[in-house]
């Protein structure tokens, strides 16, 4: 059964730690709880977003830097 990882905040989803870093993760990368899987940005303040589920990663709902609201499903897990 597919869970999705939510955004914590509003504001600016990004899958990489810094533009000349690879993404956290992939699409079909395994994903533990509490891993990361991206960054929200608010106000130049960088939060984490870390999955409360477990699986292989189906789907990113939000393209890199793309703008997100609170409770917006960002992840598809399997």
């Amino acid at each position: 059964m597919a869970s999705q990882i939510v955004s914590p905040l509003p504001g600016t989803f990004y899958r990489r730690p810094a533009p000349d870093q690879p993404p956290f993760k992939e699409v079909g990368d395994t994903v533990a709880k509490g891993e990361v899987i991206g960054l929200v940005e608010v106000m130049k303040s960088f939060h984490e977003v870390t999955s409360d589920a477990e699986g292989k990663i189906a789907e990113f709902l939000v393209e890199n830097e793309g703008p997100v609201q609170a409770g917006q499903p960002l992840v598809s897990v399997e």
